[in-house]
């Protein structure tokens, strides 16, 4: 195994292109669109379609997917390095292909769709002509997927699909749903339900609300209830029964996609907070002069670095095995670290930045209530902690003895069993005559 923190020269020409261009061209759009994903939007229309095809120019649309699918294959450690810059803009990600829940989704399709499937919903939805929605959640479902219970039955071509779903973001402005529902309901927990893709014009689909969160202007989480929607009985993603082995495919790259984009917004409110204490003076010394500020300085500096370092460590390993399954505790540790982090240093940004930092003209308010949402979504921060403690624990074995394996004396005891005679051999020579010590050496 090698270790390197250099990035290849050639790939970080493009990400120094991709820097400027998010900087000088996309962060300025992020100010005059209500959503990057509404594709009805004339205005989103003009302002992004021209971006998108200048990144195309590029090669770097769709970074997230491989060669196979269009993309350019990089990989997901280059997807981070990339993430990081886009993760700073609202629209950066859909500019550049890779945007949630869509690059999820399309590696759904890619695993699981016919060619059917593939020639009808993947090739306009990784061109970036549509957009779709992921509807898993269900208003009493929780964190807990084995609870659901919204069914499809098979009746003969057609599968009907019954129930309520929560929080299914993006529906309002998607071509189409991927949606998990139980088809096996007697089956083993976890091999109870399916996963489907469902034509948003289906009939029976009804958008009960659209439900809004705060820091967000547009209400884009869909409650949906499924009214008898009737689909081809080949719109079966994956094996029946096979939802949960499906819905991994997805989660575990779009867990650490967010991750990666967070990693870019914590370093522009560091970049922000530095900005402002070298710009701001009090009590006749500069911001930054003073130990307390410091501190927070350092503080976020150094979160943020373990939190990058870890992300682009966890990216790097699934680049190595190439399987999500592989690296759950990885990523389960990133998706944990992540709130934390966000919420930290932008907590501290906002400190620093006095009344300013919590009003509506900057920010970081919504970025607060940013690392909430990341505390929810793709599975609560507390399922993730509990995730690495049991793969910390698997293969583990208890201790026999009355203390623990590191109780210092019993490990005194066992060095002194083990080099006995070595010991002894210095014991007779320290207590050998001084007359015969020196004959000996004679």
């Amino acid at each position: 195994m090698s270790w390197g923190f250099e990035t290849d020269p050639d790939f970080q020409a493009e990400l120094d292109w991709a820097d400027e261009f998010v900087r000088t061209e996309v962060e300025p759009i992020d100010l005059l669109l209500d959503h990057a994903w509404d594709v009805t939007d004339p205005v989103r229309n003009a302002l992004v379609g021209p971006l998108q095809d200048v990144v195309r120019d590029h090669k770097l649309w769709g970074c997230h997917l491989g060669p196979e699918l269009g993309g350019p294959g990089y990989g997901q450690l280059k997807l981070a390095l990339l993430n990081e810059i886009l993760g700073r803009s609202h629209s950066a990600p859909v500019v550049f292909g890779c945007q949630a829940p869509d690059s999820g989704n399309a590696e759904i399709l890619a695993h699981y769709g016919t060619p059917e499937l593939k020639e009808r919903y993947l090739e306009p939805l990784i061109a970036g002509e549509v957009m779709s929605a992921y509807s898993m959640t269900e208003p009493r479902g929780g964190s807990d997927p084995t609870g659901f219970v919204t069914q499809a039955v098979l009746d003969g071509d057609y599968w009907v699909i019954d129930g309520e779903k929560w929080f299914s973001s993006h529906a309002r402005f998607s071509a189409f749903l991927v949606v998990m529902a139980v088809t096996d309901p007697e089956a083993a927990p976890h091999a109870r339900a399916s996963m489907f893709i469902i034509p948003s014009d289906t009939p029976g689909i009804e958008i009960v609300r659209n439900v809004g969160v705060w820091g967000h202007d547009e209400a884009t989480h869909a409650y949906i209830r499924y009214h008898g929607v009737r689909i081809p009985k080949d719109h079966l993603l994956g094996e029946r029964g096979g939802g949960f082995a499906v819905a991994q495919t997805r989660l575990g790259g779009g867990r650490i996609h967010h991750a990666m984009r967070t990693v870019g917004l914590v370093t522009t409110a560091l970049d922000m907070m530095c900005e402002r204490v070298v710009s701001r003076r009090t009590r006749g010394q500069q911001l930054g002069d003073f130990q307390l500020v410091q501190e927070m300085l350092a503080d976020s500096w150094v979160q943020l670095e373990q939190f990058r370092l870890l992300v682009l460590q966890t990216a790097w390993k699934i680049d190595r095995y190439n399987d999500y399954r592989k690296v759950t505790r990885d990523i389960s540790a990133v998706k944990a670290a992540m709130p934390k982090v966000l919420s930290d240093i932008t907590g501290r940004a906002i400190q620093i930045h006095g009344s300013l930092g919590i009003s509506t003209e900057m920010p970081f308010g919504k970025w607060v209530l940013e690392s909430y949402h990341m505390g929810l979504a793709d599975g609560a921060t507390e399922l993730h902690k509990v995730q690495v403690a049991k793969q910390l624990l698997r293969g583990r074995e208890a201790n026999p003895d009355l203390f623990p394996s590191g109780h210092l004396p019993a490990r005194a005891e066992a060095a002194r069993q083990k080099y006995a005679v070595v010991l002894a051999q210095v014991e007779a020579h320290v207590d050998a005559p001084v007359d015969s010590r020196v004959e000996t050496r004679a």
